[in-house]
């Protein structure tokens, strides 16, 4: 694993990789962190929050994050900043310091990629319903390639799309077999009655 240093943007939401985020910053240490980003061509990371807010001190997050691209970024109709990530590499925070603005900076090791495997026969029909949800709300994965045989993809874009706990998103997220993330999504949507 390769460490590397990441501004963190602790949330009360999961980033999958591949995945797209939009997000609405208006805290002046996120507005800095993100000018910072678009000035230099950096990333973030953005991890499970714990324990703590969104807001005012500095949360404790779950050690497991992602990293996030900005794809593209505008100013909305209420001043906010709007922006949209993409989901990268995920990563394991090493250790963390926190500066006088509460913005929390941290070494990190990277997870290699994930291998590309196909989906095996027993799990087509997970991409069937993928399909379904994500056509559901297409304009948000309108910039994003799609890879519905890569189990890899297919089994993140289904944890990030289901209607889970964020403790189910972060566990699906922390998983490193492509294969056994379908089959444990396969028995989360028998729990929740969904049509496959």
């Amino acid at each position: 694993m390769s460490e590397v240093k990441l501004p963190l943007f602790p949330l009360h939401t999961v980033l999958f990789p591949d995945g797209p985020l939009p997000l609405r910053v208006f805290e002046p240490r996120y507005l800095d962190m993100i000018s910072d980003c678009l000035r230099k061509g950096g990333d973030f990371g953005i991890s499970l929050i714990r324990e703590g807010s969104e807001i005012g001190k500095a949360a404790s997050t779950h050690e497991i994050g992602t990293i996030a691209h900005i794809h593209d970024w505008h100013m909305r109709h209420d001043g906010l900043l709007g922006v949209t990530v993409r989901g990268g590499e995920r990563f394991r925070i090493v250790r963390e310091h926190v500066q006088t603005n509460q913005l929390v900076v941290a070494d990190v090791e990277l997870f290699a990629p994930e291998t590309v495997m196909d989906v095996p026969q027993e799990y087509l029909a997970l991409g069937d319903l993928t399909r379904r949800l994500i056509s559901q709300i297409s304009f948000r994965y309108m910039d994003f390639p799609k890879r519905f045989g890569d189990a890899s993809w297919l089994g993140f874009r289904l944890a990030e799309l289901l209607p889970i706990k964020l403790s189910q998103k972060q566990y699906f997220l922390q998983l490193t077999d492509p294969v056994l993330r379908l089959e444990r999504l396969g028995a989360v949507l028998e729990q929740l009655e969904l049509q496959v």
